[in-house]
């Protein structure tokens, strides 16, 4: 009976998919509906879709429904249900409102697109007109006190492999889900043309982003020997391959530039910069116009298969370059996060943590930094903090949902906290954010409550207490009778296409110092520590494994950590193993130091059952860290960083499970 009632579903959700042929795709909302976007993400994790943009195309959706639907049957229909509203040729999308009781501090709300604490209601909505396959008309919009966006208001032509976007789509280049050091919702949404495509191209499953926005009014550009006022553009690229199910890999770039006297640059110009962001990031204040603020990010994202699914995602990003070399970021920041869709039937649970260095959001010629309407573009976190100050910071989210409750409902629980450092003229406190939410279905609409409170960076205290509403029509989808009769599914994946391991061996390893321009490069003897991983990888092919992991050392006194951001396997026929990996790498010092390291390894597997041994050799590549504390050498002409070379060769023995 069981299989009978799978095979009714998949069928169902198989036809509902085919409801937008290869045309244009309306988008879901982005930090709008915080309830069902977060069953759609667990929707794709089942369904083993990495998610490495957002707003998420309506069509990614509906054609991983089918998979997902083997494996939650419940979930299945919750999502279907919410998602037929898109398969109409006119339809509202998203009403919500909401009203607050506020007290304390005026913190901006962490990604709710510059909304701050004492806004006592907001509003938020979306609806669209579809004349035909290839052209889409979206209406929407977000509001609260003092602010008034039009957010998802866009006219959207193309196909499936070519989708252009004219007007005010969101854009989040990452695939942490609590914040994004490049794009994300916490500043109002600019206008911008975007190209993209939501059907994978080639055997590589390539997906592809471009955009040029306009900025808010900055007045204080640097041009000549004074400053100019005008609205700034920026310009994004993302690219992205998917070569198997279940892992994504993708480099992110953005472009800050022109305005006022500054104009708009040339497509040469434009081109010059991304193919030579070293060169067009160090020009002076007052020289050539092609100079850019740039950032960038790589971004990696692992779904792990199981009877306890979950995704490891991982994100490492510069503010600019470093030592000279276009392919070093520099001023960099690390994400990790990851996020159980499904744990003792009735939670999930995410944990993501960040870290980045100073100069973030901060430009020598853009002045008032990479923000828009006066909050910055990228993650939440940097809006806590004196304006323009250069320090950097780490934070931590967690997140549990559960949605068990007898009475029904989702209660979803979040906590955030942020730790500035202490190099700079400001003092600064632990921010602390606590949140609770409850909400249900009731008739049309789904009613919750939310109860938020802590601490701002300044000591003051802060709370909130908000009751929403939001549309929530019965859409149709699949069938009441059928919904009803389904049964859960099991979690996760029984075969053995994916396995976790930890390992423990010894480092021997050298250190090369570039302590500041114009003083020799010292190189350590050599020396040896213990080393610790923790890891997950899955099976692509008969031969070949993805995965990523976590590497502990002590290197010359200081914890070295290691995040794989690409970890490859190929196996023989024979117990030998061969792999290549990229990573990124933090090093403890005074302030952490951050850069790239790759190696290459060989493993001889199953010495007993379950037990490999491997032996790698891995360098580091300037890992760099600015001179910022009074103990740190004098800075030289133009250059205030110190660089770590670091070589090593680890042997370790591995338990897998």
């Amino acid at each position: 009976m069981k299989k009978r009632r799978s095979a009714a579903l998949w069928l169902v959700c198989a036809a509902q998919a085919t409801a937008f042929g290869r045309g244009v795709s309306p988008y879901l909302p982005l930090n709008l509906e915080p309830e069902i976007e977060r069953q759609i993400e667990r929707v794709l994790i089942l369904a083993d879709k990495p998610v490495m943009t957002r707003p998420i195309a309506a069509a990614t959706v509906l054609e991983a429904l089918p998979k997902a639907c083997k494996v939650d049957a419940q979930l299945c229909v919750q999502v279907d249900r919410y998602l037929a509203r898109y398969t109409h040729d006119t339809g509202l999308t998203d009403l919500s409102v909401e009203a607050s009781a506020t007290n304390g501090s005026d913190v901006t709300l962490p990604e709710r697109y510059g909304m701050h604490n004492r806004s006592v209601w907001g509003a938020s909505l979306q609806g669209y007109i579809q004349p035909n396959d290839y052209l889409l008309v979206n209406l929407g919009g977000v509001a609260y006190d003092g602010e008034e966006n039009p957010t998802g208001s866009m006219l959207s032509l193309g196909f499936s492999k070519a989708q252009l976007d004219i007007g005010y789509k969101p854009h989040w280049f990452s695939p942490m889900s609590d914040s994004s050091m490049l794009m994300s919702s916490e500043a109002p949404t600019m206008p911008s043309v975007s190209l993209s495509n939501y059907e994978p191209l080639t055997r590589l499953g390539l997906h592809y982003e471009f955009f040029v926005a306009r900025m808010t009014r900055e007045d204080h550009i640097a041009f000549g020997d004074g400053f100019t006022s005008g609205n700034p553009r920026l310009a994004g690229f993302h690219l992205a391959i998917e070569p198997a199910s279940g892992w994504s890999f993708a480099i992110n770039r953005l472009l800050q530039y022109g305005g006022g006297a500054r104009g708009g640059s040339s497509i040469s110009n434009l081109f010059h910069a991304f193919v030579n962001p070293s060169g067009a990031q160090s020009a002076a204040p007052g020289s050539s116009q092609n100079a850019a603020n740039q950032e960038a990010s790589v971004t990696s994202s692992l779904l792990f298969p199981g009877k306890v699914p979950f995704t490891v995602y991982v994100e490492y990003a510069g503010e600019d370059t470093s030592h000279g070399k276009n392919y070093l970021l520099g001023n960099s920041a690390l994400s990790m996060g990851i996020h159980f869709p499904r744990l003792w039937q009735h939670f999930d649970l995410t944990v993501e943590a960040s870290e980045f260095q100073n100069t973030w959001y901060t430009n020598g010629i853009w002045t008032d930094g990479m923000i828009n309407d006066g909050h910055v573009v990228g993650a939440w976190f940097a809006d806590q903090r004196i304006y323009n100050d250069q320090i950097g910071a780490q934070s931590q989210m967690v997140r549990l949902g559960w949605d068990g409750a007898p009475f029904g409902g989702l209660f979803e629980l979040r906590y955030r906290t942020l730790e500035n450092q202490d190099y700079g003229p400001q003092t600064y406190r632990r921010f602390r954010d606590l949140t609770l939410g409850y909400s249900r279905p009731w008739k049309n609409y789904t009613v919750g409550v939310e109860l938020e409170g802590g601490q701002d960076v300044f000591g003051s205290s802060f709370s909130r207490v908000s009751g929403f509403m939001r549309f929530n029509p019965d859409s149709g989808g699949l069938s009441t009778m059928l919904a009803d009769s389904l049964e859960g599914g099991s979690y996760g994946d029984d075969g053995k296409r994916g396995e976790l391991f930890v390992a423990a061996g010894a480092t021997e390893y050298r250190v090369t110092t570039d302590l500041t321009l114009g003083a020799p490069r010292t190189t350590s003897p050599n020396s040896t520590s213990p080393h610790f991983e923790l890891g997950a990888r899955r099976a692509l092919t008969e031969h070949q494994d993805l995965g990523t992991r976590v590497e502990f050392e002590n290197v010359a006194g200081h914890s070295l950590i290691g995040v794989r951001l690409l970890d490859y396997r190929w196996r023989f026929d024979n117990p030998l193993a061969i792999s290549a990996y990229l990573g990124a790498a933090r090093y403890a010092l005074a302030t952490p130091a951050y850069g790239f390291y790759y190696g290459l390894g060989v493993q001889y597997r199953n010495v007993l059952p379950g037990w490999d041994i491997g032996l790698d050799v891995r360098y580091n590549d300037n890992i760099a860290r600015d001179h910022l504390l009074p103990s740190d050498p004098p800075n030289v002409g133009a250059r205030n960083d110190t660089f770590y070379d670091v070589e090593a060769a680890i042997l370790t023995i591995s338990r897998k499970f």
